[in-house]
Parts: C-alpha cells; sequence; structure tokens
C-alpha cells in the first residue's frame, strides 16, 4: 500500500515540473517577441533619423556667413560655355621699337663730368637738354672746342682769299678746291659743338624726350669721339618677342595676338588693349636655341619695363563651348586644382577640377564644373580658411 502511494506521489510531482517548465517556456517565447517588436521599431527610428540628417545637409557643405562674405568682398560668376582661344604658353622679352631709343656719344675727346642732372636710369630728359659735358682742356693736345675755332677761322680766311684770286688765275683752281675742302671740313667740325661750349666743357645734348637707360661711363671717364655713353628711351611703342619651342611651329600661323604676363607688378597685359599687333614670326629656329621668335608690337600704356622677361599667352584657334573661370577662382594644392560653388546664400562646397587652356586671365575646365554652377571668383582663398572648422559631415554616427 505505501509503495502505492509512493509511485502516485511520485506522478504527481513530475507532472507539477513539466508543467511549470512550459509555462516557462511559454513565457520566455512571449518575451522574445515583444524584443523583437520593439527592436523593428527602433531600426525604423533608425532609419527615420538617417533620412532625415541625410536631407537636412549637402554632403560636405560649407557654412560661410553673409556678413563675412560682405566683408571679405565675395564675388561669384556663373559658369556657361562660350568660345574660347586654344593658347601657347611660353616665355620671351620686351624690348624697345626702332626709333624710339637714340644712343648719345661722345663729340669730342675728354674727361666725362656730369651737371645738376641725375646721370642714373630712369631719369627723365627733354630734347635738346644738356646730359653732362666732356671737358679736354687738361689733355697734352689742349681743349679740343677752341682748337675747332681756331681751325675753322683759319680755313675760313684762307678759302675767301684764294676764292678772289681764282678767277684772275692767280691761283691755280686745284690750290682753291684744297682750300675750299679744308674749309668745309672745319665748318663741319666747328658747328658740331659750336654753342655747347660751357665751363665744364662740351656739353653732350639728349637728342629726343624720354629716360635715361643703359648708362656707360661714370664721372672722371676718359672717353674718345663716338663712344656710346647713354641710351635715351622714349618707352613709348615697345616690342614684346616670344620664344616659341620648334613643336608649335604648325601652329604659328594661327596666333592672332597674345597677353603677357610681367613678374615685377604681377599685372596681367592684353596686347587687344594695347593696339598690339603681329610683326612677324621666324620661319627657323634661332642658331643658338631651339625656339622660333614670334614679334608684335605695342603701346605702353602701363609701367612696362623695356628689357624685361615675361610670360606670355599666345593666342591661336579659337573654341568654341569651353567651360572657363577667371585663374582667380583657382586654389592649388600640390598641384591639383579646385574651385569653390555657392550652393545658396550661405552655403559653398569645394570642387576639384581639371583645367585645360590658360591664357593668363581665363582658364579652360575640361571637368568638374557643368553649366550653371556659381563659382566663386573673390574670396575663394577666406572660404578655404574657414572649411577646417564648418565642413557639416555626411553621416554622423551619434544618435
Amino acid at each position: 500500500m505505501k509503495k502505492i502511494y509512493l509511485v502516485g506521489a511520485m506522478c504527481a510531482y513530475l507532472f507539477a515540473g513539466c508543467a511549470g517548465n512550459a509555462s516557462q517556456a511559454g513565457h520566455d517565447e512571449h518575451n522574445h517577441e515583444l524584443e523583437a517588436h520593439d527592436h523593428e521599431h527602433e531600426g525604423e527610428d533608425h532609419d527615420h533619423d538617417h533620412e532625415h540628417e541625410a536631407g537636412g545637409a549637402h554632403s560636405g557643405e560649407i557654412i560661410f556667413k553673409k556678413a563675412l562674405a560682405e566683408a571679405v568682398g565675395l564675388q561669384t560668376v556663373t559658369v556657361n560655355p562660350a568660345p574660347f582661344t586654344d593658347v601657347i604658353k611660353t616665355s620671351g622679352r620686351v624690348m624697345a621699337a626702332q626709333g624710339e631709343e637714340s644712343v648719345i656719344v661722345a663729340t669730342v675727346p675728354g674727361v666725362i663730368s656730369f651737371g645738376s642732372l641725375p646721370f642714373v636710369d630712369g631719369t627723365a630728359v627733354r630734347k635738346g637738354q644738356a646730359v653732362l659735358s666732356i671737358a679736354s682742356n687738361a689733355l697734352s693736345d689742349g681743349d679740343v672746342a677752341m682748337r675747332a675755332k681756331f681751325a675753322y677761322e683759319t680755313a675760313k680766311k684762307e678759302y675767301e682769299r684764294m676764292q678772289a684770286l681764282v678767277s684772275d688765275k692767280i691761283v691755280s683752281a686745284k690750290d682753291f678746291e684744297q682750300a675750299r675742302l679744308n674749309y668745309e671740313n672745319a665748318k663741319v667740325a666747328y658747328e658740331a659743338i659750336a654753342g655747347k661750349q660751357t665751363a665744364k666743357g662740351v656739353s653732350v645734348v639728349s637728342p629726343l624726350n624720354g629716360y635715361l637707360k643703359n648708362i656707360q661711363v661714370k664721372e672722371g671717364d676718359y672717353v674718345s669721339v663716338g663712344q656710346p655713353l647713354a641710351t635715351i628711351s622714349q618707352n613709348n611703342r615697345l616690342v614684346l618677342r616670344a620664344d616659341v619651342s620648334e613643336k608649335y611651329y604648325n601652329d604659328l600661323p594661327m596666333i592672332q595676338t597674345a597677353n603677357f604676363l610681367t613678374p615685377y607688378d604681377n599685372a596681367l597685359y592684353k596686347l587687344s588693349d594695347l593696339r598690339g599687333r603681329l610683326l612677324s614670326y621666324g620661319k627657323a629656329s634661332d642658331m643658338n636655341s631651339f625656339y622660333v621668335p614670334v614679334t608684335f608690337e605695342f603701346d605702353n600704356k602701363g609701367a612696362v619695363i623695356p628689357g624685361s622677361f615675361v610670360e606670355i599667352f599666345l593666342l591661336t584657334k579659337p573654341m568654341e563651348n569651353v567651360l572657363s573661370v577667371p585663374v582667380s577662382a583657382l586654389i592649388e594644392e600640390q598641384g591639383i586644382y579646385s574651385v569653390f560653388i555657392r550652393l545658396d546664400e550661405e552655403g559653398y562646397k569645394k570642387q576639384w577640377v581639371t583645367l585645360g587652356a590658360n591664357n593668363g586671365s581665363e582658364v579652360q575646365i575640361l571637368s568638374g564644373l557643368k553649366p550653371g554652377d556659381e563659382v566663386v571668383t573673390c574670396g575663394a582663398f577666406q572660404i578655404k580658411l574657414s572649411s577646417a572648422s564648418n565642413a557639416i559631415p555626411a553621416h554622423s554616427h551619434s544618435h
């Protein structure tokens, strides 16, 4: 009887344990389903937040406040296809045009003496103005001006005396001709210095209005007749000589005009604005180099210095439907170029670009821009400086 009760108690205990486990398993399964449902809702909220954040700002947008843009004078230009000109970039030199310079030389032998005029490069002189004096009174041969005067007066008297006697055949025609020749020579020599004698010697005067350059003497130097002393340059009309590589020889007939950039004022000069014209281009390369010369002439309306070396942009064949931006819009970083595009009133974006032809003023854009883009032309560097702290990331992992 006791065995029957014992077996019954064990069965009841086992039945109760199985029921409890089933209830706990059902409860755990229910909790797992609730957790999965909540996780799905959290995923939906996460996706919603991400979509909202991505739609609220442009990728890589840089905020540059309107007040700051006005303070730095920010300017933009809208990029649209337009005609452009292919360019040959080279170097060359600015020189004085023919007839725009004159070399002054010593008219008598002697010692150089400067007057009140500063005898330095760039000094302005007028036509007929005394530039310096040459003194010869301390030389062993004596004062050249006085000797020329005495020789002229003596030759004149001898000529006039023989002129009265030759008709009476008292002197031969041969002697008379010799006297006339001596008189003419003495007259030319005297008139070359007549009226130019001063207390310091014979004055050397400027043959035209201009500026002193290429001064070749200093005070106290001895000079001989015909020795160059300095150059007077009018600087009104100049010549631009471009040295072009032989590989562009076939393109030389297509050259229309040129722009050039000076190293001393970093200013770009356009020959089209200076009454410039193409004079000629070489038909062979220089004997001492592999370059073909191309020569232009233009008015010196600016402060262009004759003799200076310049960077030259030769404009050749035209191109249609070209996207271009001013050179001032470019930002260079280790040989890679970019521009800043205006997205809205205070939003900007940095855009890498590939460059083409450059005429010194504008540059062709091969890739990176599309028609209608508003590109910053003045103030791009200020935007670059502020971009390090004001860039808005495209996506944030903080939720």
